[in-house]
């Protein structure tokens, strides 16, 4: 997936663990090869190759991750999409870029994005991308996903407690073996090497989203490499958002989606969800927190 996965358990002995830590890797290994767009014989690739062409049967498990990404696509108004994998990448955030696209060229650039356009057939377990040329991906929510699974399994196997972090994804059961809770340490925007929160968890997921590694500026505004699948345009005024939630894909997905909708926005929709919070920084430094949220500030 492109991500470090660090996998922690809690084990009567190294050799213990190490079975454990080996299962999780397996079940991340199965996770990528049904969802990689990268891997040619996925049914990701195979959903994509027939684009405009003909409906794709796919496995349960596949079938229902799309269905949940659409489920989070109309909670969001658009502002999370699996099918932003159509998007032209006109956008460089590797210092390359002098001036912004042009207004038809951003327009064009989301053309074929627009989850309406994966047609679902429950039925025949089928899924259709109506438009030739349109792409799935699941870059904001495949890890999250992956880790959620990869703890499900160690959980049903007996694993007491333990923590799965992919790429700053953070998934966590239980309590530390003192008895005490798992704490997540929230990184300071402004100051990657220092820490601004620690949070304590016990059974959920954590996910922060940052643009304060890339990004451009243009006239003054600083625009993030998180773009808006229904414009085209990356999203500013915001450099950090950290959503928790009881499963890592939620979490994922609603991450990407805060920083797209904006803060006010974003903070609405979440304060609508249960059992769901939210931390969002702002380009100016200012925090803003969903309603029931409580920091232990560093």
């Amino acid at each position: 997936m492109g991500s470090r996965f660090d996998v922690t358990v809690v084990a009567k002995d190294s050799i213990e663990g190490g079975k454990y830590i080996d299962t999780a890797v397996a079940e991340i290994t199965r996770i990528e090869k049904l969802i990689s767009s990268w891997d040619v014989n996925s049914q990701t690739s195979d959903i994509n190759r027939n684009a405009g062409i003909k409906p794709v049967k796919v496995d349960s498990e596949l079938y229902q991750l799309i269905e949940r990404a659409i489920g989070i696509s109309k909670l969001t108004d658009g502002a999370f999409d699996i099918s932003y994998a159509s998007m032209d990448r006109i956008w460089k955030f590797d210092g390359s870029m002098t001036e912004m696209p042009s207004e038809e060229k951003i327009k064009e650039s989301v053309a074929k994005v627009g989850y309406e356009n994966i047609i679902l057939d429950k039925e025949n377990s089928t899924v259709f991308l109506k438009l030739e040329g349109m792409k799935i991906g699941f870059g904001a929510i495949g890890k999250g996903y992956a880790a959620d699974k990869a703890k499900d399994l160690l959980i049903s196997k007996g694993v007491p407690s333990g923590i799965i972090n992919a790429s700053g994804d953070m998934n966590t059961w239980r309590k530390q073996p003192n008895g005490k809770e798992w704490k997540v340490a929230i990184t300071n925007p402004m100051n990657k090497n220092k820490v601004f929160a620690l949070l304590p968890i016990t059974d959920g997921a954590v996910v922060t989203s940052g643009n304060y590694e890339k990004f451009v500026n243009f006239n003054g505004t600083r625009y993030s490499h998180i773009i808006d699948p229904r414009t085209g345009y990356p999203s500013s005024g915001i450099i950090s958002v950290t959503v928790f939630a009881p499963k890592a894909e939620l979490a994922d997905a609603l991450a990407t989606s805060v920083f797209v909708m904006g803060k006010e926005a974003g903070i609405d929709r979440i304060n609508q969800l249960p059992k769901i919070e939210c931390i969002i920084i702002d380009d100016k430094g200012n925090i803003t927190k969903s309603k029931n949220i409580e920091i232990d500030k560093q």
